[in-house]
């Protein structure tokens, strides 16, 4: 389903999509208000949002239909690179965050990793925006209440290491900043995206967010 206030954006993805053989837009909504309403009736497995719509940004709009329950995916897209949006959208429960300017490829690649569960933020700022997102500074109790999905919490560790993973830092690199080996370092984000049931990094910063390792 498309959301996006300006016609000929949505008709210039209706064309894409619908080349598509495996694809097909099932509605479109002008606003805010009207994405909620009508994706909440046609249940999509997959909404195209804009954020700045009227009367109801596309960000309260993804909350709204994620508080449903209906499990109705949701990839923001938008013209705006953002970092405040790449938090905002995270929290509000959308699995992906794309720029308007994406090329064909990239867009429909975004799509499909979406409609499988992966976490999709193609922004020159997101993953700054997921570093920002994640706390610098924990309190002891925070260290104890991290709850991931299988139900094992993260060790000081492993936090250590998903903070460098928040910044896009490969594991060379954050072998030599936490002055381990990058054999161990492997093998803390291996036990990582097992505790956060993570199928890669983007996914397993994005979870950690979720659960409660941000402001």
């Amino acid at each position: 389903m498309l959301a996006d206030d300006q016609p000929i954006v949505r008709q210039g993805l209706r064309f894409i999509i619908g080349a598509q053989p495996d694809m097909e837009v099932t509605g479109e909504a002008g606003d805010g208000v009207e994405a909620v309403s009508l994706a909440l009736k046609l249940k999509p497995d997959l909404v195209l949002m804009d954020i700045e719509m009227p009367g109801q940004s596309g960000i309260e709009a993804t909350r709204e239909i994620q508080s449903a329950g209906a499990g109705i995916k949701v990839m923001l897209l938008t013209t705006f690179d953002v970092q405040t949006y790449v938090a905002e959208g995270i929290r509000a429960g959308a699995t992906g965050y794309l720029l308007k300017d994406s090329d064909t490829k990239t867009l429909l690649e975004g799509i499909r990793m979406a409609h499988r569960g992966s976490a999709i933020y193609h922004s020159t700022t997101a993953s700054k925006a997921l570093a920002q997102a994640m706390k610098t500074e924990r309190t002891e109790r925070d260290r104890a209440a991290v709850s991931t999905a299988s139900g094992e919490p993260l060790t000081e560790k492993e936090l250590e290491v998903l903070q460098m993973m928040a910044y896009g830092k490969r594991n060379f690199e954050i072998a030599e900043t936490l002055h381990i080996s990058e054999g161990t370092v492997k093998t803390h984000v291996h036990r990582i995206l097992g505790k956060l049931q993570a199928a890669d990094r983007t996914q397993a910063v994005v979870i950690a967010i979720r659960g409660g390792l941000v402001d």
